[in-house]
């Protein structure tokens, strides 16, 4: 442990959470007090153009590597190792049970041989994980054990960029699974620490809309629906005659004619808050549930003028808007103004760096 580490008392060194998604690289660098109390010391952002990752695909390898690298310069971050996720899509993941008390190497061929089951490729071009997830609730003197497959060509895509960047990557997540994690210490804010309590999560990404449904760390529910915040760019585009990098620009910097809220902006926070609403009807009419208790709300649409109020008005559930950072301590390089516009986008990124303190 270097000097600066026991100078501001840090537990651990810090680790980058690298969220690679369509439209953007997001950075979060935490690090964890000797008390225990996690420190937000970087966030940044770096965006892409249209067309660079498809489906979760990376089809511009350069241009991608070149903006992780400018992401991690602008941070100022000196930490090397990193945590990266895969898309839920080029995952294939299987619940399994073994028998309790095999060793490591026993583990390894079973989980090989149920793993030839599930996966649709030959073993040699995939990248297999697995983690034992504790005793099975149905059948005694079994372990639950997760296995986790995707084909190899993606993971080492994905190693690449890190690597382009001169970062180490020590952990490949799944993206929903880092999600999760950050949103558990969350949840445990909630009145009486979250128990029972079933919390829809909307992820508003460019393209893609995720409902979870989660309940004391289990997830009920998972749908995925092809609408976010690309739209409203198309919208903006269409009606003041912008390019779609233009309009893109301009909304974020905020700098749209004075019709935008009433011609575009009103009837955009309508139409996504009736999607969401429709999602929640779905997940009703599919599951035994007929409430939630929380809906949150992620991702860097979450915070459109409007919505909150919208989704509450229309669903009648309580609406909450997600920050991955509440209760954390923030190191001297956060721009707090910053932070406050644009913390929902990095959910992912943030429980991809808690990977480091909690796993």
């Amino acid at each position: 442990m270097g000097l600066l580490d026991v100078l501001l008392n840090r537990k651990h060194p810090p680790m980058i959470g690298l969220d690679i998604s369509s439209s953007s690289v997001k950075l979060v660098e935490l690090s964890q007090t000797k008390t225990g109390e996690l420190v937000l010391e970087r966030f940044a952002s770096e965006s892409f153009e249209k067309g660079w990752i498809a489906d979760g695909q990376i089809e511009k390898f350069d241009e991608v590597a070149e903006a992780v690298r400018r992401v991690v310069t602008r941070s100022g971050t000196r930490s090397r190792d990193v945590a990266m996720a895969m898309p839920q899509s080029a995952v294939i993941t299987k619940k399994i049970m073994l028998p309790a008390g095999l060793r490591d190497e026993e583990l390894e061929v079973q989980v090989e041989v149920e793993a030839n089951q599930y996966i649709p490729f030959s073993l040699d071009e995939v990248s297999l994980d697995f983690c034992v997830i504790g005793p099975s609730p149905t059948s005694v003197g079994d372990v639950e054990v997760l296995i986790a497959a995707s084909r190899k060509d993606r993971v080492q895509d994905r190693q690449g960029l890190a690597e382009a960047a001169g970062l180490r990557p020590v952990v490949l997540d799944i993206e929903s699974h880092a999600s999760r994690m950050a949103m558990s210490r969350l949840v445990a804010n909630l009145p009486n620490e979250g128990k029972d309590a079933l919390v829809a999560l909307f992820e508003i990404g460019a393209d893609t809309t995720s409902l979870k449904v989660l309940r004391d760390d289990e997830m009920l529910y998972d749908r995925d629906q092809a609408f976010g915040g690309s739209q409203l760019t198309q919208l903006i585009s269409r009606q003041y005659g912008f390019t779609f990098e233009e309009a893109e620009s301009k909304k974020l910097a905020n700098d749209l004619p004075e019709d935008y809220e009433v011609a575009v902006l009103n009837p955009f926070v309508d139409g996504l808050s009736q999607e969401i609403g429709r999602a929640l009807q779905y997940f009703f009419t599919s599951t035994p549930h007929h409430k939630v208790h929380y809906v949150m709300l992620a991702g860097g649409t979450a915070t459109l003028p409007g919505l909150k109020e919208r989704v509450t008005d229309l669903t009648g559930f309580a609406c909450m808007i997600v920050n991955p950072f509440e209760n954390m301590a923030l190191g001297s390089a956060v721009r707090e103004p910053k932070l406050r516009r644009e913390a929902p986008a990095y959910l992912t990124a943030c429980g991809l760096a808690m990977r480091r303190f909690f796993q």
